[in-house]
């Protein structure tokens, strides 16, 4: 397991992504934040707090998504349910689904496919710390990007704690 991104990094990377959502929207009424479980959910509560630091005085809603029983792997495996929290309406607003890893694209997919089951959202946007696009299978791509990483397929990425770790596959 290599270390890609040690805590200071991984802080720079998530105050960057803060600042791009602000001056993007600046006004976060119409706008709902759902990270996705596991890592997205972690990574949308760091976002959603440095968000409040900038908009001191606004409410930011903020939920977790489970999308366990909208995956297309769960046959494979018995797959136990994350906490699913989405306190509030997405209807006709804009919401904006946080991931820790964007790679091949079917776990956003499952969280699009979980959205639709709490209503019409007007817009959906995309917030990703790595994406790793040369290994998409979907054509999904993020609105905002912490950082790209070149890997081979089966390289795993991950968010563990507060850093971003490597864990190297072997090719077959």
């Amino acid at each position: 397991m290599q270390t890609l991104f040690k805590p200071e990094k991984l802080s720079e990377l998530i105050q960057s992504l803060s600042k791009s959502l602000f001056e993007t929207h600046k006004d976060f009424r119409n706008i709902v934040f759902a990270g996705i479980q596991q890592g997205g959910a972690v990574l949308g509560e760091q976002i959603t707090s440095e968000l409040k630091l900038l908009v001191p005085g606004q409410n930011i809603d903020y939920g977790k998504l489970d999308i366990t029983f909208y995956r297309d792997d769960i046959r494979k495996e018995i797959l136990a349910p994350d906490t699913m929290h989405m306190p509030f309406d997405i209807e006709n607003k804009t919401v904006i689904l946080i991931d820790d890893v964007l790679f091949t694209g079917r776990t956003i997919k499952a969280a699009l496919d979980t959205l639709l089951d709490y209503g019409r959202p007007a817009k959906v946007e995309l917030c990703v710390l790595i994406d790793r696009k040369e290994h998409r299978q979907f054509p999904i791509q993020a609105d905002y990007v912490g950082t790209t990483l070149q890997t081979k397929r089966t390289d795993k990425v991950k968010l563990i704690k507060d850093e971003v770790v490597l864990i190297p596959g072997e090719e077959g």
